[in-house]
């Protein structure tokens, strides 16, 4: 609870994954990559509870031993590639609703994101509440300008690629620009229900996180970068 408002963590976890096969459990230095983010939540001064939301038995029993609340399996239909995250969170706004159980936020924490801290989650959630915002969404610093980047065409021309106002301008006089990031999203209750989405139509901000810490694990390289990372903080503690 922070400033009289409860927020609800949900970390959503499904067994399948096309790109790399069960990467919720893969072994990141020790830990299976969806622990990363229950123990953030976990350690986190203002969230009330962490839920997660699983098809898959083995990461439910990892999730439960590692601290988190399992209160169910997901059904399959809420398992396919097909399946929004706005939907498995529905489904489990419902369960707990019928529960007796409200919160004021629901904070999405992916676990595909092991990097971000519980010090990232509670200043979101200060941030939320000092802008009284209806959403918040983290972003991150490119690492390349979009201005340099365009789609080709088959012929592979490099005709038009880049603005004429981009042309030999250098990286640092462009402007700067955020990506989404996708270690923390936080939404009224309320809000999600109705609109379903976390980009609600308005009073919506973003929280700023640093590069560092915005690995999205989608690849084995974002799995071996995110390595990398740890084992230098370790080093240089």
């Amino acid at each position: 609870m922070y400033k009289n408002k409860t927020f609800l963590a949900v970390i959503p976890a499904r067994g399948g994954s096309k790109r790399l096969p069960m990467k919720n459990l893969l072994n990141l230095l020790g830990k299976p990559l969806i622990v990363w983010s229950i123990e953030s939540a976990i350690n986190s001064k203002y969230l009330d509870k962490v839920v997660v939301s699983t098809d898959d038995l083995k990461i439910a029993d990892i999730s439960k031993k590692a601290g988190a609340i399992v209160p169910f399996i997901r059904p399959s239909e809420l398992a396919t590639d097909t399946a929004s995250t706005i939907d498995v969170i529905l489904h489990l706004l419902n369960f707990i609703e019928l529960n007796k159980e409200n919160y004021d936020y629901i904070v999405l924490l992916q676990p595909t994101s092991p990097l971000r801290n519980s010090s990232d989650i509670d200043n979101a959630i200060m941030f939320c509440i000092e802008k009284d915002a209806d959403s918040i969404i983290s972003v991150c610093e490119t690492v390349h300008s979009p201005l340099w980047a365009n789609t080709l065409p088959s012929d592979l021309s490099m005709r038009d690629f880049l603005k004429p106002d981009i042309v030999n301008k250098r990286s640092q006089d462009l402007p700067i620009y955020y990506r989404l990031n996708g270690a923390i999203y936080i939404v009224k209750t309320e809000l999600i229900k109705k609109e379903k989405t976390f980009f609600t139509q308005s009073n919506s901000y973003a929280f700023i996180m640093p590069k560092e810490r915005s690995i999205d694990i989608d690849t084995e390289l974002d799995f071996l970068i995110a390595e990398t990372i740890i084992n230098y903080r370790k080093r240089n503690e």
